[in-house]
C-alpha cells in the first residue's frame, strides 16, 4: 500500500543530522526502550480488560468455580485436597464465631488461585496451538485431518464467545528468520530485474554481509525479539512513518467504500448524521470489546492491537520525529465546512446523540452563512506540509489558538462537509470515478486535517468516503470499521421516506460551536507555502478507477487458483506491456498472525511470473503451455505469500537488520543497497472481511468500490483492487502526471486486456472471447449500468481439472 513509498524513502529520512543524533543512542538502550514500550502496552491492556471485566476471564466463571467448591464443602468433600485447611491456618484467628467466615475466605482464595492457574494453562495451551502454521502450507482449498483436529482444539480453548482482545495474550511472537535464508530469498527476488553484472555485484555484497556483519546484527535482533512484543513493528512505525519528514499526502490512503451504484439519501446532513452515529456505535463496541476478533479463513485469530488507536488519535508533528497522541475518550467531532471549523458534541446526559439530532447539528453548519475568518480557510493545509515545517508553525498556532487546536486534535475524528458532489455518474462514469478517488486521496489540500487518524468526507450529494492516516494502522483495520459503518447506517438505521434520518429533531440541542482561530499574521506565509505545496502534490496525482464487470471471484474459483495470485500475475503481464520491462513489485501481506504484527512484502515479480509473461507474448507458445506456466507462477506466488504471513518473509527482516546496523554504527553496503531499492509497482488487495453484512445476491447494487493510495515512486504505479461480490473487480490505479513513463488510464486498459487474455487460457477460449468482444469499449457495461453477463461456471467444470 502507501507504506511502500514510505519504506523506499527510509534511506533519505535517516540521512538528516537530527536523525543521526537520535540513532547514536546505545543499542542496549534501544532494546530496553522497545521492551519498556511493549510492557507498558501489555499492562495497559490488562488494566483495560480488568475495567471491562473480561480478564483473565469473565467474573461469572470465577463465581461458578467458587460456588462449585462451596457446594462440595457442604457435601463434606474437599476438592482442594487439604489446601483450604492450610489456607485457614494462615488466616488470622477470629474465634469460633467467625469460623464459617474463615471457611468462605479460604474457599475464595483457593478458587481464585485455581481460577488463575486454569486461565494461565488455557493461555499457554492456546499460544502453543496458535504457533502452529502447518495449515498454511496445505494446498489451496484442502484441509487435512490433522488441521481439522488442530482447528477443533483452537475452538475449544478459545471459548464460546471470544472478545476482540481475547487472543492477545495467547498470540505467538513474530519469529526472526535466519540471515542466510533471508539473503537467499533476496537474491532470488532481484534476479529477474537485474542484469548479470549487477546480480554478481549484489551476490558479492550479500556474501560479505553474511560473513562480516550478519552474525552480530542477528544476535542483537534475536535479543530484541525476546524482550519486545514484536521485533520489527515498533521500528516500522517509528522509522517508516513517524520519522518521515515528507507530506502526509504521500502516505495517506482513501476508502471509497461507499456503495458504487446506490446513494441511500441525497441529503448531506442526513448522511453525515447516520454515518457519525454509526462510527461512534462502533467505538462503543470497540471500548467494550464486543467486536468479534477477525479470524483468518474462519479459524485462526489475528492480532487486534491496531484497533486500539482507531479513535481519539492524532499524529502530532515534531521537528525530527512525530508521535501519536491517543486519548481514552472524546465526546465531540471536529467539522470543516467552507473554510470554517466547528466543534459538534456527540453525547448528551442521556448518552450518544441520535442520528436525527446529529443531522440537525450538521444542517445548522450547512445553513450557517458566516464567512471564514482570515487565515482560517486554508489553515488545514499546514497538516499537509513537510512535518518539520508544520511542527514549528504549530507552536505558534498552539500559543494563539490553544482551545481551537485542542478541539480539533482532541476530537474523536474529523468530518469534512464537502461543498461539491462526487460519485459515479451516467454522463461520464470514467471521469466521475477518477475525480471521486482524487478528491478522497488529496482533496483541495486544505479541507482535511491529515493528522487525525481518519477523516470522514461527506459530499453535497450524500456520497461518503474516508481519508486515513497510515501510521496507526493498516487498511484491513480501517476497512473493518468502514464495512460496519456502511451496513449499519444503510440497512439498520436507515432513512425516512423524505431522506432524513429517522426520528425527530431536538429543539433543546445547543448549536455547534464555531472555533475561533486568533492567529498572528506572521504565519500567513507558512499557510500560503503549505497550500501551494499541497496543491502541487494533489494536482500531480493521476487517479484512475474502473470496475471490471466481465467476471470476478466466482470465475477464478472455478479455475482452481487463488484469486489474489490470479490478479498479481495479470498485473505483471499488464505492467510488462505498459513499460516493456519487469520491476520490483511490492504486494502488501499481513503478519497479524503474530502479536502486534503489521505487514510484510510479497515480491510478486518472480522468475516464474516473468516466464509466464514472456510466454504470453510468444506466438509460438500454445494456450496449454501458457496455462502450465501460469499454474507454476501461481504456486510460486502462493508459497511467497504463505511464507510472508508465517513470519518468513525477507523485507521486514532486512529492514530491522538495517536499523540495527545504524544503531551499532556498522557500515553494510549490502543493507544500504537493499534499502535504496525502488518499488515501481506497489499493489494491495482490499479485503472484504464481513461478508455477512451484505447480501450481494439479492441486492447486487449494494457493492463497495474499495479504496486506493498514491504511487510508491515518482515513475511508478500504485494499484489496489477489491472483489465486488462474486462477479466484479474494481481497480484503483495511481501515478504521477509529471512522469513521462506512466499513465494510469493506459495501464488500466492493459489490465483489462490482460484479464480477458488470462481468463481465455482456461479452455473457455473462443467462447470467452466471443462473449466479451467489444464490451471493453462499452462504458455502460464496464461501469455496471447494463446487466452484467458473467461466465457460466458450468462451462469450466470439465475443462479446468487438469
Amino acid at each position: 500500500m502507501a507504506e511502500a513509498r514510505q519504506a523506499s524513502s527510509l534511506l533519505s529520512s535517516l540521512s538528516s543530522d537530527g536523525a543521526e543524533v537520535e540513532l547514536s543512542s546505545p543499542v542496549w538502550q534501544e532494546i530496553y526502550l522497545s521492551a519498556l514500550r511493549s510492557w507498558k502496552r501489555h499492562l495497559w491492556r490488562v488494566w483495560n480488560d480488568v475495567l471491562t471485566g473480561v480478564v483473565p476471564a469473565t467474573p461469572l466463571s470465577w463465581l461458578f468455580l467458587f460456588s462449585t467448591i462451596e457446594l462440595a464443602c457442604l457435601l463434606q468433600l474437599d476438592p482442594s485436597l487439604g489446601l483450604m485447611e492450610k489456607i485457614k491456618e494462615l488466616l488470622p484467628a477470629w474465634g469460633r464465631q467467625h469460623y464459617q467466615l474463615q471457611g468462605l475466605l479460604a474457599a475464595a482464595v483457593f478458587a481464585s488461585c485455581l481460577w488463575g492457574t486454569l486461565i494461565f494453562t488455557l493461555h499457554v495451551a492456546l499460544r502453543l496451538l496458535l504457533s502452529h502454521h502447518g495449515w498454511l502450507l496445505e494446498p489451496h482449498g484442502t484441509m487435512s485431518s490433522s488441521t481439522k483436529t488442530w482447528l477443533a482444539l483452537v475452538r475449544i480453548f478459545s471459548g464460546r464467545h471470544p472478545r476482540l482482545f481475547s487472543f492477545q495474550r495467547a498470540l505467538p511472537r513474530q519469529p526472526v528468520p535466519t540471515a542466510q535464508e533471508t539473503v537467499r530469498k533476496y537474491l532470488e527476488s532481484v534476479r529477474p530485474v537485474l542484469g548479470d553484472d549487477a546480480f554478481d555485484h549484489a551476490t558479492g555484497l550479500a556474501n560479505d554481509f553474511l560473513r562480516l556483519q550478519a552474525p552480530r546484527l542477528q544476535l542483537y535482533l534475536q535479543l530484541k525479539s525476546w524482550c519486545a512484543s514484536n521485533y520489527v513493528s515498533d521500528w516500522w512505525e517509528e522509522f517508516v512513518y513517524l520519522r518521515s519528514r515528507g507530506s502526509l499526502i504521500n502516505s495517506t490512503y482513501y476508502m471509497m467504500q461507499d456503495f458504487l451504484y446506490v446513494t441511500p439519501t441525497p441529503l448531506q446532513a442526513a448522511r453525515a448524521g447516520n454515518a457519525v452515529h454509526t462510527l461512534l456505535l462502533y467505538r462503543y463496541l470497540l471500548n467494550r470489546q464486543e467486536i468479534p476478533p477477525t479470524l483468518l479463513m474462519g479459524m485462526r485469530p489475528l492480532c487486534s492491537a491496531q484497533y486500539e488507536r482507531m479513535f481519539n488519535t492524532t499524529r502530532i508533528p515534531g521537528v525530527e520525529k512525530d508521535y501519536l497522541r491517543h486519548l481514552q475518550d472524546s465526546r465531540h467531532v471536529a467539522v470543516f465546512h467552507r473554510g470554517r471549523f466547528f466543534r459538534v458534541g456527540t453525547h448528551s446526559s442521556n448518552g450518544l446523540l441520535s442520528p436525527r439530532a446529529l443531522e440537525q447539528q450538521f444542517q445548522d453548519i450547512l445553513d450557517d452563512p458566516s464567512p471564514a475568518c482570515p487565515l482560517e480557510e486554508h489553515l488545514a493545509a499546514l497538516t499537509a506540509a513537510p512535518r518539520s515545517m508544520w511542527a514549528q508553525v504549530r507552536e505558534s498556532v498552539k500559543t494563539h489558538a490553544a482551545t481551537a487546536l485542542e478541539a480539533v486534535e482532541g476530537a474523536a475524528f474529523f468530518v469534512s462537509l464537502d461543498s461539491e458532489p462526487a460519485g459515479l455518474t451516467r454522463e461520464d462514469p470514467a471521469a466521475s470515478l477518477d475525480a471521486y478517488a482524487h478528491t478522497l486521496l488529496a482533496g483541495r489540500g486544505h479541507d482535511r486535517w491529515f493528522d487525525k487518524s481518519f477523516t470522514l468526507i461527506v459530499f453535497s450529494n450524500g456520497k461518503l468516503g474516508l481519508s486515513v492516516e497510515h501510521s496507526w494502522a493498516d487498511c484491513p483495520v480501517s476497512g473493518h470499521l468502514w464495512e460496519f459503518t456502511l451496513a449499519t447506517e444503510c440497512f439498520q438505521l436507515g432513512y425516512a421516506t423524505d431522506g432524513h434520518c429517522k426520528g425527530h429533531p431536538d429543539p433543546t440541542l445547543p448549536q455547534p460551536q464555531r472555533l475561533q482561530w486568533d492567529l498572528p499574521e506572521q504565519i500567513h506565509p507558512s499557510i500560503s507555502l503549505a497550500l501551494r505545496g499541497a496543491k502541487t502534490l494533489s494536482s500531480n496525482i493521476d487517479c484512475h478507477v474502473f470496475p471490471f464487470s466481465h467476471f470476478g471471484k466466482s470465475f477464478i474459483k472455478c479455475c482452481h487458483v487463488s484469486s489474489d495470485s490470479f490478479i498479481q500475475l495479470v498485473l505483471q503481464l499488464a505492467y510488462f506491456r505498459d513499460r516493456g520491462q519487469f520491476c520490483l513489485t511490492y504486494e502488501s501481506a499481513m503478519t497479524r498472525l503474530f502479536l502486534e504484527g503489521r505487514t510484510e512484502t510479497v515480491r510478486s515479480c518472480t522468475r516464474e511470473a516473468c516466464q509466464f509473461v514472456r510466454a504470453m507474448d510468444d506466438k509460438e507458445k500454445t494456450d496449454q503451455q501458457c496455462l502450465a506456466l501460469f499454474r507454476v507462477a501461481v504456486d510460486k506466488h502462493q508459497a511467497l505469500l504463505k511464507a510472508a504471513m508465517s513470519g518468513q518473509g525477507l523485507d521486514r527482516h532486512l529492514f530491522a537488520l538495517y536499523i540495527m546496523s545504524r544503531l551499532l554504527h556498522m557500515q553494510s553496503p549490502f543493507l544500504t543497497q537493499v534499502q535504496s531499492q525502488q518499488w515501481l509497482l506497489s499493489t494491495s488487495q482490499i479485503p472484504v472481511q464481513q461478508t455477512h453484512l451484505f447480501d450481494v445476491h439479492n441486492y447486487p447494487d449494494y457493492v463497495s468500490s474499495g479504496g486506493g493510495f498514491g504511487p510508491a515512486n515518482d515513475h511508478g504505479y500504485g494499484i489496489s483492487y477489491i472483489f465486488m461480490g462474486e462477479d466484479a473487480i474494481t481497480f484503483h490505479i495511481s501515478s504521477k502526471k509529471s512522469s513521462t513513463e506512466t499513465d494510469s488510464h493506459r495501464l488500466g486498459q492493459h489490465i483489462e486486456n490482460a484479464l480477458l487474455e488470462v481468463a481465455s487460457l482456461f479452455q473457455v477460449g473462443q467462447h470467452f472471447k466471443r462473449q466479451f468482444t467489444g464490451l471493453g469499449e462499452n462504458s455502460g457495461y464496464r461501469y455496471g449500468f447494463l446487466s452484467c453477463k458473467t461466465v457460466d461456471p458450468n462451462i469450466l467444470t470439465s475443462s479446468t481439472n487438469m
